[in-house]
Order: structure tokens, then C-alpha cells, then sequence
């Protein structure tokens, strides 16, 4: 057989099972994986934060807990975000 034969079926079988591996996770714990900070409360128990949440409050800036500046969705968090201040 081939060599690259081998290589793209390794590599199919590589996604086959990573998609598989997150089927069983989604269909065991019945929901998916929380990984945002914001929304995540295991994260928020243990006093994580977003590193922009962070930095802002190093720099003295707003912190984002005003909900009239953050939306709560640290992925979309911007470090140059200063809403009109």
C-alpha cells in the first residue's frame, strides 16, 4: 500500500475517533463541555478570571462586573475596550 494512503487514513481514523470520543462525552454528561469563563460556575467558584478581565483590573480600569460594559462572553472580550471612558 502506499505511503500516503496510510498517512490520510490515519488521519481519518485520527477524526473518526476524536468525533466519536465527543459523542460518548456529549451523550454521557448530557450537554457540552462549558469552557467559557464567563458561564462556567465550577471557574467562577475557584475565582478564575479572563485575562482581559484581569489586566483591566491591574491597570485600575473598569472591572467586568459593571453589566453596562461586559457582556459576560470573555471570548469576546476586547483589551482595548474602554465603551466611551
Amino acid at each position: 500500500m502506499a505511503n500516503w494512503l496510510i498517512v490520510i487514513l490515519c488521519a481519518v481514523a485520527a477524526v473518526a475517533l476524536f468525533v466519536v470520543g465527543m459523542s460518548l462525552t456529549l451523550m454521557i454528561k448530557g450537554h457540552h463541555i462549558d469552557s467559557e469563563i464567563a458561564t462556567n460556575k465550577n471557574m467562577q467558584r475557584l475565582g478564575i478570571k479572563c485575562a482581559v478581565q484581569e489586566s483591566r483590573e491591574d491597570y485600575g480600569q473598569v472591572a467586568c462586573d459593571d453589566d453596562s460594559i461586559c457582556t459576560h462572553n470573555c471570548s469576546a472580550c476586547d483589551v482595548q475596550h474602554d465603551n466611551g471612558r
